[in-house]
């Protein structure tokens, strides 16, 4: 399931891309397939081992393009181990709400990416977000959570004033919205409610076969509820 549209940040063969707070590195896997050089970067050893196992059975499975190549490396994101513009490209999925001094992050991400480099940051929509905090407070105070919710005109102007230049934005993932706000009403751990459950096996039945009805809805849904706000920055 990915949020970042690769038509608007294009990756390929020749290309270095950081994937910021990686997590289960479903963005950096499609940017290996892609034939671009990934390094996937968390503070989650357990899920960078998981990321690290992946690319290489996807190398023994023949999805790597030749020359492309994946890494992990684990570390923070307001001191990253890497030298000033050493990124074509950079994703941030749903990193940032986690972040205390998300700036400081922002100012990392600029630092890393190099002069006329892209960058792709998603984060929860103003929205839904706000309906599942309303709904279960534990949605949000779990360690480790979210600590804010952005309105888009507050994260252009914070990643204008880090120093990026604002580009296209979108949203992504309408169907998911009222998953999470099932699971908000009914207790967000509480996995084996019935409605729950049921609205999860569509979700999955969803991204498996990708039928042109759901597809239609979500296109439908994603400028209404879309779970996800994407926005596509420049370095300068």
């Amino acid at each position: 399931m990915l949020t970042v549209d690769f038509a608007r940040l294009p990756v390929g063969p020749g290309v270095r891309v950081l994937d910021l707070g990686c997590g289960g590195g479903r963005h950096a896997f499609e940017v290996l397939r892609r034939g671009a050089d990934v390094v996937a970067f968390d503070m989650d050893q357990t899920e960078l081992d998981s990321v690290k196992s992946m690319f290489l059975a996807m190398e023994e499975a023949g999805e790597v393009p030749e020359g492309a190549h994946g890494e992990t490396v684990h570390g923070n994101a307001l001191e990253m181990p890497f030298e000033d513009a050493s990124f074509d490209k950079v994703i941030a999925a749903e990193i940032l709400e986690h972040i205390p001094d998300d700036m400081a992050a922002m100012r990392e991400l600029l630092r890393v990416l190099k002069p006329g480099g892209t960058a792709a940051i998603t984060v929860p929509a103003f929205l839904p977000e706000r309906i599942c905090w309303a709904l279960d407070e534990a949605y949000h105070t779990a360690p480790g959570g979210h600590v804010r919710i952005y309105t888009l005109a507050e994260l252009q102007a914070k990643l204008k004033a880090t120093g990026f230049e604002i580009g296209p934005h979108h949203h992504a993932h309408g169907l998911h919205a009222p998953y999470w706000w099932i699971k908000c009403a009914v207790g967000v751990n509480n996995d084996d409610h019935p409605l729950a459950k049921a609205y999860h096996e569509l979700l999955v039945w969803d991204i498996m076969k990708r039928p042109a009805a759901t597809r239609i809805a979500e296109a439908v849904l994603n400028p209404l509820i879309g779970k996800s706000v994407v926005l596509y920055v420049r370095k300068p």
